[in-house]
């Protein structure tokens, strides 16, 4: 009888059926759901009178806006959304300073995810509309510009702006968090140090900050202790662009190990979790090439390159071409590379390191020499010192490369990074100039920290340890 009752009650609109608002709740929804749109994607919570039913989940471009402003990684429909959002929004706002530092954000992450270059002017345009149109002190848009230098690889805007971005939010960890990578393409192991200990101080917790630790613990060499951050930093991850970006990043660590299998695990799981993880497809290319599974590892980066046109995906996809004796379709990527490049600087990027390291093995290595110099001297961080040294030793000047590729692989000189490929190019510059200890020790040690690092140089790793020999047995002294 009183079901009966119930069901008489909800026909006449009395009591709401389970699952369902009631009238005043459809009133609240729709009220939601209206301010949701005049604010582009950001969910207006009003009190929700709809029993034990959740409330509506925030659309794409909703997550997008929580992604890209608190440092997390966001998925590209969703990236797509927010920036049609915002756009749509700022065509009847135009002084909405808040929406373009938002808009601004969102070009910078979808560059990056993507490797398109065409974002970094928009997003200039629309950052620094914000600085214009924003409050007096605007840490987002100025944050925002960090973000793209670093993006573009132009390190020392990226501090300006962060620096900038610190002053004016002291407490907003993500201004901290960009200074990071703009210290590190500096060469600046202290200010990095400062920024991960204020960054670690005001957001201990957040997985995108075991991120970034893991990051600063690989360059200082600290695997293990990176390996055990990211792999926190994945499992704690909310959204599955953020976790598969985690994923990908663990899979370069392991490759970095010479854990081929681990390594490819991890990039198949990012690309499971999010198949827009062209990064992960790209490291699938590294580790099936390194498991003998060319014809796979072939595949894996076209498809990664079809999606995210990186320059550095094109010289690894040449290099694995060249140590299979095809040379012609190694030039092919080789041209493609110098011409992503080209399109890349068109846009503001700087790519001077990868072009150097192009001319240095498969063109002219005194171009490489001139565009290394140059930018050793605008920003000197490790990758340049250790891509110098080794361009000067492709010109013979093996004493002057030695004094760079030190940098690179010391840790007192700023070297902490264990990377098999620093140290090859240390060892093969001793081996040139005759001093064969250190010159075996370093080839052995190249080989040890990864076997498979390069599918062309550990072939002449093993070469230059056989013509080295074995150290000479000496018997006691007279």
């Amino acid at each position: 009888m009183e079901v009966m009752e119930r069901l008489t009650r909800r026909e006449q609109g009395e009591v709401p059926a389970p699952g369902r608002p009631s009238r005043r709740g459809r009133r609240v929804l729709i009220a939601s759901v209206a301010g949701a749109a005049v604010l582009g994607g950001v969910l207006v919570l009003l009190p929700w009178d709809g029993g034990d039913a959740p409330p509506p989940a925030p659309g794409p471009a909703a997550l997008a806006r929580g992604a890209v402003t608190t440092g997390v990684p966001a998925a590209l429909p969703d990236l797509a959304a927010l920036i049609g959002d915002r756009e749509t929004h700022l065509r009847a706002h135009p002084l909405d300073g808040a929406s373009w530092a938002v808009l601004g954000a969102a070009y910078v992450e979808q560059g990056r995810r993507t490797a398109d270059g065409a974002n970094w002017p928009k997003a200039e345009k629309a950052l620094r509309t914000s600085l214009r149109t924003g409050p007096e002190r605007n840490p987002q848009a100025l944050e925002g510009l960090a973000a793209l230098a670093v993006a573009r690889r132009d390190f020392p805007t990226a501090k300006k702006w962060g620096e900038s971005a610190v002053k004016a939010a002291p407490k907003r960890w993500t201004a901290h968090a960009v200074l990071i990578g703009a210290y590190t393409g500096l060469g600046d192991d202290k200010g990095v140090g400062r920024a991960l200990d204020k960054v670690m101080e005001l957001r201990p917790d957040a997985p995108a900050v075991g991120a970034l630790a893991a990051g600063v613990y690989r360059d200082r060499g600290w695997r293990e202790d990176a390996a055990a951050r990211i792999s926190d930093a994945a499992a704690a991850a909310g959204a599955p662009a953020e976790r598969a970006a985690y994923l990908e990043q663990a899979g370069r660590l392991a490759f970095e190990r010479g854990e081929r299998e681990e390594a490819l695990r991890f990039f198949q799981e990012a690309l499971r979790t999010d198949p827009d993880q062209r990064a992960a497809q790209a490291g699938q290319g590294r580790a099936l090439a390194a498991l003998g599974r060319t014809t796979e590892a072939l595949s894996a980066y076209q498809a990664a390159l079809a999606k995210r046109p990186g320059p550095e995906y094109a010289l690894e996809l040449g290099e694995l071409y060249e140590s299979l004796g095809l040379g012609q379709a190694a030039r092919v990527e080789y041209d493609l590379l110098r011409e992503r490049a080209r399109d890349a600087e068109a846009a503001g990027a700087d790519e001077q390191l990868v072009l150097g390291l192009l001319d240095a093995d498969h063109g002219d290595p005194a171009v490489a020499v001139e565009r290394l110099r140059a930018e050793w001297g605008r920003q000197p961080g490790t990758a340049v010192a250790d891509a110098l040294g080794w361009a000067l030793h492709r010109t013979g000047a093996d004493e002057e490369a030695l004094e760079f590729a030190t940098i690179a692989t010391d840790g007192d000189k700023g070297g902490g990074v264990r990377s098999a490929l620093y140290v090859f190019h240390r060892g093969v510059i001793e081996k040139e100039l005759g001093r064969s200890g250190p010159a075996r020790r370093h080839l052995r040690e190249a080989l040890t920290i990864n076997p498979y690092f390069s599918p062309l140089r550990v072939p002449e790793a093993k070469r230059a340890l056989a013509e080295l020999g074995e150290p000479p047995v000496e018997g006691p002294p007279d």
